[in-house]
């Protein structure tokens, strides 16, 4: 099982969680979960107006042997608005555009959105249930 939790946070919450909301998918091959703003293809929906997260921003994908991956999807931009970083412990790596990294097995972390242009991001932790 996957869970996420993301939050949206302005430079004037910069210290609070706003807008918390999860998603969870079985550890079974083809389980997809995505983040973006568009509410028909993510199961985790950014407000529409924060355009540094694309319509379909992040997918979190299942493989064959029950271990997910995370991928940054390229948009219609060919530079991306945003930034998005991966931390797991207190190991930190920025995800490039287009990029795709293994989730570590049965671990946990957060992934954060951060615009290039104002002080907002979206943050997304993950847990990975054995």
């Amino acid at each position: 099982m996957l869970e996420l939790t993301m939050a949206a946070v302005s430079g004037a919450d910069a210290g609070a969680t706003a807008g918390m909301t999860m998603a969870e998918a079985p550890s079974e091959p083809g389980a997809v979960l995505r983040i973006g703003r568009d509410g028909a293809a993510c199961r985790l929906v950014t407000p529409d107006d924060w355009l540094f997260v694309s319509r379909v921003h992040l997918e979190f994908l299942c493989g064959p042997d029950g271990a997910w991956q995370l991928t940054w999807l390229r948009g219609s931009q060919p530079d991306p608005a945003s930034e998005v970083r991966l931390t797991v412990g207190e190991y930190a790596q920025p995800l490039g555009y287009g990029a795709t990294v293994p989730l570590p097995h049965g671990g946990s972390g957060e992934i954060v959105i951060q615009d290039r242009t104002a002080p907002r991001s979206v943050n997304v932790g993950f847990y990975h249930e054995l």
